[in-house]
């Protein structure tokens, strides 16, 4: 299911290498722009950036209220494509059979850039913008407690800013920008790779929400790489009291194999991450379930890791099938390579980041920070003003989290920019990472972001030696020793059917609350949202207590 035929990576070796070859060749016909030329286009960039901040804080702000969870953005697609339809921009729709993913290109010949941010949110994390403590819009419903309602905001801004300098100055190249659906499922750019849609791709560059203003390279300390697969059991049903000795109960089998899987922790890496929930538990308790299912992530460092952690699972699982005399059925849900950023990319992305200013935080500002920073038990350093330095990645690190933007990083050249439209401190996956999302915080840190990201696209534009060396870092240094094995196969299908029952129960309250530019100027205006708002010296003294 999951292993990859020896067919299928010598297909994906022999592209590559195809792709190289072409990049180079194409890549050298590009001829290089006189640096005083570039230097004086790259500050009328950022000018016009900055004029079009209401735009960036307008689109923030709309992504904001949709609100929508993995694979169901259908809204927030529908807003980002209507843009750059209008803008003309070509698009392409539902590819690799997602009806939220897309392609929006732009312009003519080499190089192409693609251009990336993620759309989707977090379950149950609903909360009003500017308000530090927990106040749900709706009570459970989801929201964007990641933040990446912001990242299309940065993309399009720079995107536009920077066509308009390609139509005048006659700049030739592509712009592709494009979504990452169902992000926090890690569910779909396996299958953009697997299907091609980056095979003419000379560079990517994808922009995420954090604290501050950054980018790296190689493999960071904080990612590891990931399998999702869903484990499915079938039993038999029976009466729960009248005839319990004639069922086979998949959910016995679902806690055997998590009971199991506890256990087998202790002699795992200790760099591994894996986690569960259960998403099919049975019917009711008179019926013996005859149905069952539980959810799995599997995170370590390496490709070969990951895959003796899915091994080992999966022997958990039919152990427990045997255990019950049922049957189970491992199903891929999705998927993250173990990142690796480039180095020539990443030095030419600071360069740029080092030239623009960290937005001037106001006391509302820091205010609303400590706050929040307080109510989260975080040290309540407020916001920060100071860029990280670029560092050699680390030697060794235990890992964290995980993001599918790596398998893009595994098929062209690629970073991420982190920009700084969110507050230090929180834990992440909460209702506290969506407080700052629709305030001046993530506005302001947007347009900071939009301004990195539109003078190095610029760079790519009209310095070929940026990419053709870029090229020679994934071939000599990336690539050198590392054979991308994608966890996916040609069967696989993404899991489109994700979320649709959390957001048909929440979406028709939410869209009494999707943002109207043409009455408000900002979506917490139309909340009647008082910027910051704390919470009330009776309820610090309880406790929190109401």
């Amino acid at each position: 299911m999951i292993k990859p035929s020896t067919s299928n990576i010598l297909k994906i070796i022999f592209s590559c290498l195809m792709l190289i070859a072409f990049s180079f060749n194409a890549i050298s016909q590009v001829k290089a722009m006189p640096e005083k030329k570039v230097q004086e286009l790259k500050k009328e960039l950022t000018i016009e950036i900055e004029k079009r901040k209401v735009f960036t804080q307008q689109m923030v702000d709309m992504i904001f209220s949709f609100g929508e969870l993995g694979f169901q953005e259908f809204e927030t697609s529908k807003y980002i494509t209507g843009i750059l339809k209008e803008n003309g921009f070509t698009i392409k729709e539902g590819i690799s059979g997602i009806p939220t993913a897309w392609t929006a290109t732009w312009g003519n010949g080499k190089p192409v850039i693609a251009i990336g941010s993620d759309l989707d949110c977090i379950p149950k994390a609903s909360q009003k913008p500017g308000v530090a403590f927990h106040d749900p819009i709706i009570p459970g419903a989801p929201g964007h407690g990641e933040g990446h309602n912001s990242g299309q905001a940065v993309n399009v801004t720079a995107v536009l800013a920077l066509k308009a300098i390609m139509e005048r100055e006659k700049i030739p190249g592509t712009l592709m920008l494009w979504p990452g659906v169902a992000e926090e499922q890690l569910a779909t750019k396996a299958f953009y790779i697997r299907d091609g849609f980056f095979k003419d791709v000379d560079a990517c560059l994808f922009t995420h929400v954090w604290d501050n203003l950054g980018t790296s390279y190689g493999q960071p300390g904080f990612f590891n790489g990931m399998v999702s697969v869903k484990f499915n059991f079938e039993g038999e049903s029976a009466h729960s009291a009248g005839a319990p000795w004639r069922g086979k109960s998949a959910l016995d089998a679902v806690e055997l194999m998590n009971i199991g899987w506890n256990f087998r922790r202790e002699h795992l890496n200790p760099t591994q991450r894996s986690h569960y929930v259960i998403t099919d538990g049975g019917d009711q308790p008179n019926v013996v379930p005859s149905k069952a299912s539980v959810w799995y992530y599997f995170r370590d460092r390496d490709y070969p890791s990951i895959m003796s952690m899915y091994e080992k699972a999966l022997k958990t699982a039919e152990g427990a099938a045997l255990m019950t005399g049922t049957t189970v059925t491992p199903r891929y849900m999705g998927s993250a390579w173990p990142p690796h950023f480039n180095k020539v990319l990443a030095e030419t992305m600071y360069e740029n980041i080092k030239t623009v200013p960290l937005p001037q935080w106001t006391e509302a500002d820091q205010t609303l920070a400590k706050a929040l920073q307080k109510e989260v038990g975080a040290e309540t350093s407020g916001l920060i003003s100071k860029i990280p330095e670029l560092k050699e990645p680390e030697k060794f690190s235990l890992g964290g989290g995980s993001d599918d933007i790596a398998d893009i990083s595994w098929a062209i050249p690629t970073i991420v920019m982190m920009f700084p439209s969110n507050i230090p401190g929180l834990q992440g996956h909460h209702w506290s990472n969506a407080v700052a999302m629709a305030t001046p915080i993530a506005h302001k840190g947007a347009t900071t972001g939009a301004k990195a990201m539109g003078m190095t696209m610029l760079d790519l534009l009209v310095k070929p030696e940026i990419l053709k060396n870029s090229w020679s870092y994934y071939k000599d240094v990336q690539t050198k020793n590392t054979t991308y094995k994608p966890f996916l196969n040609k069967d696989d299908k993404p899991a489109i059917e994700l979320n649709q029952e959390i957001m048909a129960e929440f979406r028709p309250e939410m869209k009494k609350y999707y943002y109207d530019p043409s009455k408000y100027k900002t979506y917490m205006e139309q909340l009647g949202i008082k910027y910051p708002t704390l919470k009330p010296e009776t309820e610090k003294s309880t406790g929190g207590l109401k």
